[in-house]
């Protein structure tokens, strides 16, 4: 069969996309930056990419007429916790528009657990969304989650975090509240077999584990898998503003998808509608079980792809590959330059293996203490780490950077800013030669934004040129030991 997949570069999309193709599926990935689909050959032979943007349907590319169905696994949750609901109203309703022009049989939607009687403004909007989607001309397929736990999604790295790094927890009284989580693999069963499923043509099922557990349940059982010993305080003054920016500072999401987040926490979200157990039996992970899996996924290095992934999940436009090429007009710049005696395999190799728990090699402390004041003016922080350990792709997070451009023929790495600054800023790292001799090269540019942005650059011009002289000294120290 024919598949579109839309949101084919998110948590969701890029683990069922090896799935299908698996299965012999051909597959059609629609995406805003094709530089970004991470797919490993297999799947990608059977894959025909289309570029486009939902929101901007002038800029969609034509669909193949002869689709047999569609998956729909777009959220716009990225920028303000206002306008996320009209974005995903807009995307979807583009989509419709899109989708009637073929030959599509089948929608399926990944939506959440809902609570009709109490529902948070992000359930509200996949509940709107799936009202959208019904008026589509092909019938519809609608799963419901709550909490999915997998390494990379956002769940579970919110809730690795504050178990992680708090011994002691003071929550608020949702605390309480019950959630029915549900591995990654059984979302990835349920999205395959309701495909074409003439049983689940226009009908709407909730999917979840076997455990149905409190949140505070859930944490102390992470910190169990973790071999840490926590307490949970609860309290009631916590209000949803609060709990929000106590999410924000300490996990690594940033505060819309907090703020979200905790709105649906106030609710319980458990399964009421399960008949999919009855079209599609399937024993599912247990809560602890899918934790142990998750960990021996991040442990093999295997985190094929994470929540923060995603464009939307910093502050970056999602145009933010226009700026592949540093300008060169407008800007400051503070480079650096030393020969590179060892192969330059070994100091790509460690220029590349920068950030995430292995830190920034000299003054660390100095990159943590930017992260902590970026979180408090409001941006990502340091906390969003690197997807894996031991490889960079383009379009990755790396703690408060994203990867602009990666490339080990040329050993050259680029890294675009996405913490607060007044202005913009690029990182470089590239290996270069002349006269028969090879040089690293680290380079800082700026692009200044007004007045403020001049003066934070020359305020802060010795702090970086020490900073950034160390680095370049230190890489190069790492790729000799090593």
């Amino acid at each position: 069969m024919k598949i579109l997949i839309t949101g084919a570069n998110g948590y969701i999309g890029s683990r069922l996309a090896p799935c299908l193709a698996e299965e012999g599926h051909e597959l059609i990935a629609l995406v805003r930056e094709p530089q970004r689909l991470h797919w490993e050959d297999p799947t990608l032979e059977r894959t025909t990419i289309v570029q486009g943007d939902l929101l901007d349907l002038p800029s969609m590319g034509s669909l193949p007429k002869d689709i047999d169905a569609a998956y729909y696994l777009v959220h716009s949750m990225r920028t303000s916790h206002h306008d996320f609901p009209r974005l995903d109203e807009m995307a979807a309703k583009n989509f419709v528009r899109l989708l009637d022009n073929t030959s599509c049989q089948q929608i399926l939607y990944l939506g959440g657990i809902q609570d009709v009687s109490a529902s948070s403004r992000h359930l509200q909007s996949r509940r709107e969304i799936e009202s959208i989607l019904e008026k589509a001309k092909a019938p519809l397929t609608v799963l419901r989650a709550a909490i999915i736990v997998g390494s990379g999604s956002a769940s579970f790295e919110i809730i690795r975090a504050l178990v992680e790094k708090l011994p002691v927890m003071i929550a608020p009284k949702w605390i309480k509240s019950l959630c029915q989580p549900i591995a990654i693999s059984d979302v990835l069963y349920y999205l395959k077999g309701a495909l074409c499923h003439p049983c689940c043509f226009g009908k709407t099922f909730d999917i979840g584990g076997p455990d149905i557990l409190s949140y505070e349940k859930m944490l102390l059982d992470m910190a169990e898998v973790r071999g840490l010993a926590r307490k949970i305080l609860p309290v009631p003054v916590l209000t949803p503003r609060l709990s929000s920016y106590w999410l924000y500072l300490v996990t690594p999401t940033n505060y819309y998808l907090a703020r979200s987040l905790v709105d649906g926490l106030k609710n319980d979200v458990i399964c009421h509608n399960s008949h999919i157990r009855d079209i599609l039996p399937r024993k599912c992970l247990p809560y602890k079980v899918a934790l142990e899996k998750a960990f021996d996924k991040i442990a093999q290095g295997g985190v094929s792809s994470s929540w923060t992934d995603a464009i939307s999940s910093g502050r970056t436009s999602p145009k933010f590959f226009a700026h592949i090429h540093p300008p060169k007009e407008g800007c400051v710049e503070m480079s650096f330059t030393k020969k590179c005696t060892i192969s330059p395999k070994q100091v790509y190799a460690c220029f590349t293996d920068i950030g995430g728990k292995r830190g920034w090699y000299y003054m660390n402390w100095a990159w943590s203490l930017r992260g902590m004041i970026d979180k408090l003016l409001g941006g990502v922080g340091l906390r969003r780490g690197r997807v894996s350990r031991r490889q960079l792709r383009i379009g990755d997070a790396l703690d408060f950077w994203r990867v602009l451009l990666i490339d080990d023929k040329q050993y050259r790495l680029l890294l675009y800013a996405e913490m607060k600054l007044p202005g913009e800023a690029w990182l470089e790292f590239a290996i270069e030669e002349k006269n028969g001799e090879r040089y690293l090269r680290q380079s800082a540019i700026f692009r200044p934004l007004g007045i403020l942005g001049r003066c934070y650059w020359y305020a802060l011009f010795l702090p970086h040129y020490f900073l950034l002289k160390g680095l370049l000294r230190t890489i190069l120290e790492k790729a000799a030991e090593e």
